[in-house]
């Protein structure tokens, strides 16, 4: 099933779940506007087509320390399927590194990282990324603060 097959029922519940992803299935039959069990079948359907990958609950950032927010791209010295496999994985084992994306440009890598602070910031960059053999640099963008923050996509 590819996203052109998907209807309007099916956009909607997909709409509906990734904004309030510990619902019921009668809640949200109810906010799409059917019954219970062809509510559940159609949602069992999105899931094992791969549409939902995950229902999470989003923490608060600010309440648990967590307000320096750095953007870093990182360029490898050598980019061999090894040292790039070699980085992401490195990277993936970081707690503070929240996302890696491979990048087209005079950088290779662009992370999304939080910490508690510039200094614990500082550390995580001179003590575990530069320190990674395949790094050749990094140049960080320090957060002010996040204007608009959201996990949903536009599917409609």
């Amino acid at each position: 099933m590819t996203a052109a097959d998907l209807d309007e029922t099916d956009l909607k519940i997909l709409d509906v779940v990734q904004r309030n992803a510990p619902m019921t299935t009668a809640e949200l039959a109810e906010r799409v506007g059917m019954s219970q069990s062809p509510c559940w079948r159609r949602l069992t359907r999105l899931k094992d087509d791969g549409y939902i990958v995950d229902q999470v609950t989003r923490l608060s950032a600010e309440k648990l320390g967590l307000r320096t927010n750095v953007f870093a791209n990182v360029k490898l010295s050598a980019h061999g399927r090894t040292n790039l496999n070699e980085f992401i994985e490195a990277v993936s084992r970081i707690p503070e590194v929240l996302e890696v994306h491979p990048t087209m440009g005079p950088f290779d890598f662009l992370l999304r990282i939080i910490t508690r602070d510039v200094e614990d910031y500082r550390e995580l960059a001179f003590g575990r990324l530069l320190t990674l053999p395949t790094v050749q640099e990094i140049n960080s963008t320090m957060s002010l603060g996040p204007v608009k923050l959201t996990t949903a996509l536009p599917i409609r």
